[in-house]
């Protein structure tokens, strides 16, 4: 029985904890036992959705001065006798990737998950990250986009990087389905009106700035067009006043942090993602899941879900005037529409299922922790032949 302990210290919920819910739910529990630490904030969001098997516990450990936390985590990855701790997003990896080499646990690893846009400084030139690095047997690159960052930028070494894109659990989300019957009417949205849905934190990085800038221009061909955010987040006061001081109110609802994401989705005409970064989106996979086409910004992975003109239509990072064009443009072809829904869906059926992210990851664990088992037994028969001269 291998013995994996995840390991986030994020303050909020959001993709990366979804990714670390699908590991707990779906590894074989025939051969893995699971383990999962994170901050209060993201243990009180996910505690109802963690498999009951899964021991949970909350963890405050984001600086240097929360030496208390580096103990205790220390303490429970030995009492554990963990054989993988799994990190998500450097920042983690920074804290529980030097204490696992330090309680000697045989296989570290990281998913770093985005490339970090908003670095500035010294922080720019990923010398930590390299020297962190040492302590981190393997990475998980979520998108290929994001394996080039690690190797191109971050100057980490090659052969400790491997592809695993996200996944997510399609039976979820079905390509006619409808909404309940009464959303539309409690958001106060008419029958006909063109409604879009946006999936993700209100944070910088998501961009939802430059689809309300987008969206007068929007409603200019399409008075009826309303938007609907999914997700909660830091902006959330600063978009409302956006929205106020661009006379568009009446239009955009926010609803805050949703379970039922695919009830939202079927609610949708299209589905809007203008990130400035991402990994490999969650949005995207679930939208093309759900049958919904998406306009997204082409960034990072998104466009190894979202093809431009197959699967879905793509524009620049911040640039309000195209993303407005590009939506405009879905609104107005229902054929069109309904071609890139159809191979959206296609594609991810085929590339991003959660048993296939699973699968690889588990087989990840298992070949890595054979190799240096491996290897530390060569090392130890060396050292008995030269001891035995």
């Amino acid at each position: 029985m291998i013995s994996v302990l995840y390991f986030s210290n994020s303050l909020a919920r959001g993709g990366t904890e979804e990714h670390i819910l699908t590991l707990l739910r779906g590894l074989d529990r025939s051969r893995f036992r699971a383990a999962f630490v994170c901050t209060p904030e993201v243990a009180e969001a996910m505690r109802r959705d963690v498999p009951d098997d899964v021991e949970l516990t909350p963890m405050r450990l984001r600086a240097p001065r929360h030496v208390g936390a580096a103990r205790a985590l220390r303490l429970l990855v030995r009492a554990h006798r963990v054989d993988v701790v799994h990190s998500h997003l450097f920042y983690a990896s920074l804290f529980a990737s030097p204490i696992a080499k330090l309680a000697r646990v045989p296989l570290v690893v990281e998913t770093p998950h985005v490339r970090e846009s908003w670095r500035q400084g010294l922080k720019r030139h990923y010398v930590v990250d390299r020297v962190v690095g040492r302590f981190v047997d393997q990475y998980i690159a979520v998108s290929e986009a994001n394996r080039r960052y690690l190797i191109e930028d971050k100057g980490l070494p090659a052969q400790k990087i491997v592809v695993i894109h996200n996944g997510c659990d399609l039976r979820r989300f079905r390509p006619h389905g409808r909404a309940p019957a009464d959303m539309r009417r409690a958001l106060g949205f008419a029958d006909d009106d063109a409604v879009l849905v946006v999936v993700g934190r209100l944070e910088p990085q998501k961009g939802h700035r430059v689809l309300f800038d987008a969206l007068p221009a929007i409603r200019r061909q399409f008075p009826g067009a309303r938007v609907v955010c999914v997700g909660d987040g830091a902006l959330r006061v600063e978009l409302e006043r956006q929205v106020a001081a661009l006379g568009v109110t009446d239009a955009v609802r926010f609803v805050g942090q949703q379970a039922n994401v695919a009830d939202w989705l079927a609610l949708a005409d299209a589905t809007v993602l203008p990130s400035f970064y991402e990994g490999l989106p969650l949005a995207a996979i679930e939208s093309l899941a759900a049958g919904r086409p998406m306009v997204a910004t082409a960034v990072d992975g998104t466009p190894e879900v979202i093809v431009d003109g197959v699967t879905g239509l793509t524009v620049p990072p911040g640039n309000a005037d195209e993303l407005a064009q590009a939506i405009c443009r879905l609104l107005a072809d229902p054929w069109l529409s309904e071609k890139l829904a159809v191979a959206g869906r296609d594609r991810v059926l085929e590339r991003f299922g959660a048993e296939r992210q699973i699968r690889r990851t588990e087989a990840l664990y298992e070949l890595a922790l054979a190799r240096r088992r491996a290897r530390r037994g060569h090392t130890s028969i060396r050292v008995a032949a030269r001891s035995a001269r």
